[in-house]
């Protein structure tokens, strides 16, 4: 009997240590899984920080990039401003000096035969001309060179009270010029709406130029897209606009060109995002240009869109900024 007992006891204890093993080996388990899944989450973790290191070492080179583009633009802007000035000048000489052959020749008409007389007319009203479109062009060339050197000019985060009308102007002619490079066969009716009692705003110039060249030169290209595709069918417009509020100044550029998928409205402002070629974008301009109207001017920049259809930047800029916080 007492070896009965002795038997059922071992068996009893045999099962509770097999239970307690399978116990034990069960959470060994769970805790492998634990530390399986926490060491799967570290991996993504780290490959996420290692991808937003890259991101942030590949915008560091390309901001060193514009950087040293932006001081050979300015260079170049520099170097050719004199012979462009020479350029204007001789064409308003010679011009004035077409003015005074005219006025001479009508002084010795009588000299001149009606054969010779007309000829050497035709030959001073030739020169006017041409000189008028020397004059024409030259002025067209010094307004893009100002543009170049508004750029470069200035401390970051310097500002100054700034004629936000006459800077889109200015705007919307280099980056016409920047897309006929580009293609030289590039049009588009440009309408502007420019409010006047705006007046001047103080911004810092330099980085608000890049902001509206940037959103044109995107307004450009879509509709020159557009225009390939649809050919004849198609007019590319872009309407400029501005408007003064009571403590803002809000500027809008509509385009009638590709507009942007609902689908990727929310990322078009993400570092490096583009929908164009590798060749034609970096993704880096619309994240630059929110940067300096939220962060830099406390403003706001929203787009509004259509695909298919239209694109639209509504930009708002305070008419009073705290530089300190600039």
């Amino acid at each position: 009997m007492s070896m009965k007992r002795n038997l059922t006891s071992s068996i009893i204890n045999s099962d509770k240590t097999s239970i307690d093993l399978r116990n034990m080996i069960d959470k060994l388990e769970e805790t492998n899984q634990i530390l399986l899944k926490n060491e799967e989450l570290y991996t993504i973790d780290l490959k996420a920080k290692e991808k937003e290191l890259k991101a942030a070492q590949e915008l560091l080179i390309q901001l060193e990039n514009m950087a040293s583009i932006g001081q050979l633009a300015a260079g170049i802007a520099h170097e050719i401003k004199n012979p462009l000035n020479f350029i204007n000048n001789f064409a308003q000489l010679t011009a004035n000096l077409a003015n005074e052959l005219s006025e001479e020749l009508e002084k010795l008409s009588d000299c001149f035969n009606e054969n010779d007389k007309q000829y050497i007319t035709e030959i001073a009203n030739d020169i006017k001309e041409n000189t008028q479109k020397i004059n024409e062009h030259g002025k067209r060339a010094e307004s893009i060179i100002k543009g170049m050197l508004l750029q470069s000019r200035g401390k970051a985060g310097e500002m100054h009270p700034t004629d936000i009308n006459a800077m889109l102007a200015e705007y919307i002619n280099l980056g016409f010029h920047g897309m006929r490079a580009q293609d030289s066969g590039f049009n588009i009716k440009i309408d502007t709406e420019y409010d006047p009692a705006i007046g001047k705003v103080k911004v810092i110039p330099q980085n608000l130029s890049r902001v509206f060249l940037n959103i044109i030169s995107n307004a450009f290209y879509s509709t020159n897209e557009k225009k390939k595709q649809l050919k004849d069918a198609f007019t590319p417009v872009l309407l400029v606009s501005t408007k003064n509020n009571t403590d803002t100044v809000e500027i809008r550029i509509h385009d009638n060109g590709n507009g942007i998928p609902q689908e990727i409205l929310d990322k078009i402002f993400d570092p490096f995002f583009t929908t164009k070629p590798p060749e034609q974008g970096t993704g880096l301009g619309l994240s630059l240009s929110y940067d300096i109207v939220v962060k830099e001017h406390k403003g706001e920049m929203r787009v509004d869109s259509q695909e298919g259809e239209f694109a639209e930047f509504i930009i708002t800029i305070p008419k009073n900024i705290n530089e300190h916080h600039v």
